[in-house]
C-alpha cells in the first residue's frame, strides 16, 4: 500500500499528503522545519511527528533559523526537558548545529533552496553523501524522505493519486530534470 492509498481521509496524514508532501518549498525556515522533522522521525513513525509538529514549532521558536542557530546550553536543556517533542540529545544537537550550517549555506549560496538547486539533479546516493558531509544526523532514509517531500526526488505520489497533477503543476525540481533520483 502506498502513502497515496493510506493517507487520504486520515486526520493527520491526509492533510500532509494532500497539501505538503512532494510540493516544493523555498523558504529557509520552512526547509529547516522539514529537515528537523525528518531527522526526528528517525526510528519513529511519521504519525508521531505530525502529532507533535505544533509542539516542535513552539519549542523551536517557529523554526526561525537564526533564533535556533543561536541556541545555547539553556535552550538545549529546555528542549531536552520538553515532553511535547522528541527528547533525544543527538537530534536536538543536530537541529541546532544544522541551523548554523544552513546559515553558512545562506552566506555562500543566498538561501538553503539555492544550495539545493545548485546540487540538483543528483542521484539519491550522491545526495546522501553531500548531506552527510554538510549536516548532522542525516542518513539515507532521512535524506531521501526530505528530498522527496520537497520534490527534489520523485516518488512522493503515484501517478494515479488525485494530488499528483497538483504536484506536477507546482513544478517540483525533479520534473524539470527527469527522474534523477532513481
Amino acid at each position: 500500500m502506498t502513502y497515496c492509498d493510506a493517507a487520504p481521509g486520515h486526520p493527520w496524514h491526509g492533510p500532509y499528503h494532500d497539501t505538503e508532501y512532494g510540493f516544493p518549498l523555498r523558504g529557509d525556515d520552512e526547509l529547516f522545519e522539514r529537515l528537523v522533522l525528518e531527522i526526528n522521525q528517525a526510528g519513529l513513525s511519521w504519525l508521531t511527528i505530525l502529532k507533535k509538529r505544533e509542539a516542535f514549532r513552539a519549542a523551536f521558536d517557529g523554526f526561525d533559523l537564526d533564533t535556533v542557530a543561536g541556541y545555547g546550553g539553556v535552550d538545549r536543556a529546555r528542549l531536552l526537558a520538553d515532553a511535547g517533542i522528541i527528547r533525544n540529545r543527538l537530534k536536538v544537537d543536530a537541529a541546532i548545529e544544522n541551523a548554523q550550517r544552513i546559515q553558512q549555506i545562506r552566506a555562500s549560496h543566498g538561501s538553503f533552496a539555492a544550495w539545493l538547486d545548485a546540487h540538483h539533479p543528483l542521484p539519491k546516493a550522491e545526495w546522501v553523501k553531500l548531506f552527510k558531509r554538510t549536516f548532522r544526523f542525516t542518513g539515507g532514509e532521512i535524506v531521501g524522505e526530505f528530498l522527496m517531500s520537497l520534490g527534489y526526488l520523485p516518488g512522493a505520489h503515484v501517478p494515479e493519486c488525485p494530488v499528483y497533477p497538483r504536484v506536477l503543476a507546482a513544478a517540483p525540481p525533479w520534473t524539470r530534470t527527469g527522474d534523477a533520483g532513481a
